[in-house]
């Protein structure tokens, strides 16, 4: 286990809400010298931060104290400039969406993105999964096509080309599609982007491209993905919210309606489900339920 500074130590006290378990021997790897930097990064570690967060989060922490002449051990980094964040509002940002989200269903297909749409969901994602390329397309034409005369706007998942084609209201794309879409295409076209991330460093990353929405998680376990990092749990969440409050934040991953409480109370925007829809034996119904509860 890491020795602790005292600085450290006060820390990991002062946030145990933010604390996962410690995978393994952390490894620490030290950038600067500053002694604030390096008790902010023995924090991040023993709180259960995967490295290149705890880096991000140790960094911000050195500049919050560097603007404001004090430490406090209870004041976890939130503001968006010491995190280098631009200010808003940005010129060269994606086209806005609501603030508020509110329930987002991701569906597996054209035919649930009609269904849960006309049940009056405000937004929804189409996660179609195929190598086929004409399958993809048209599959892509049928839920733009579904959600006319709804009010529900669409994103949809991976398949950036085919939404532009087809005239989606946005895209929605994971870290690992960063490096090969066509971001400027996108921007050209109008469409809303949603980018996805599991931690700070890949808020950080997001926010470089200006997005309409990120999404953060997963919040819970879940068996529809596998993930790269551990569940975040919601006091994690509401750390996130407060560094990303410019923008409509969806949380994902694991979320059913007895866990909306506890994610409202984080301040976020909008929740994305996909079991409590598909799985359900009456999904309008459900969809109304869940409506009804995050409305609460």
């Amino acid at each position: 286990m890491i020795p602790l500074t005292p600085d450290a130590q006060a820390i990991v006290a002062a946030h145990q809400n933010l604390a996962l378990p410690v995978m393994g021997e952390p490894a620490l790897h030290y950038t600067r010298d500053d002694a604030v930097y390096r008790s902010a990064k023995q924090a991040c570690l023993a709180l259960g931060f995967i490295e290149i967060d705890a880096e991000c989060v140790a960094l911000a922490w050195s500049a919050q104290v560097q603007r404001t002449g004090r430490f406090d051990p209870t004041a976890w980094p939130d503001e968006p400039a010491d995190f280098g964040l631009r200010p808003w509002p940005r010129a060269d940002a994606f086209a806005a969406c609501p603030k508020a989200l509110g329930l987002y269903a991701v569906l597996p297909d054209a035919a649930w993105v009609g269904r849960v749409a006309r049940a009056g969901v405000p937004t929804v994602q189409l996660r179609y999964k195929s190598d086929d390329a004409d399958a993809v397309r048209r599959e892509v034409q049928a839920a733009v096509a579904a959600v006319r005369g709804t009010a529900s706007l669409l994103f949809i998942n991976d398949h950036w080309r085919e939404a532009m084609a087809a005239g989606a209201y946005g895209v929605h794309l994971g870290q690992e599609d960063m490096a090969i879409a066509d971001f400027a295409a996108i921007l050209s076209a109008g469409l809303r982007l949603g980018l996805s991330s599991h931690g700070y460093a890949e808020m950080v990353r997001a926010d470089r491209l200006s997005p309409s929405y990120i999404a953060m998680g997963a919040v819970y376990p879940t068996t529809l993905k596998r993930m790269a990092t551990a569940p975040q749990g919601p006091g994690r969440l509401g750390a996130y919210v407060r560094l990303l409050r410019h923008y409509p934040g969806v949380a994902i991953g694991g979320i059913d309606a007895g866990k909306f409480p506890e994610i409202k109370a984080t301040g976020v925007g909008s929740l994305a489900v996909v079991r409590a829809l598909t799985g359900a034996e009456y999904p309008e119904q459900a969809a109304a339920r869940l409506m009804a509860a995050w409305a609460d």
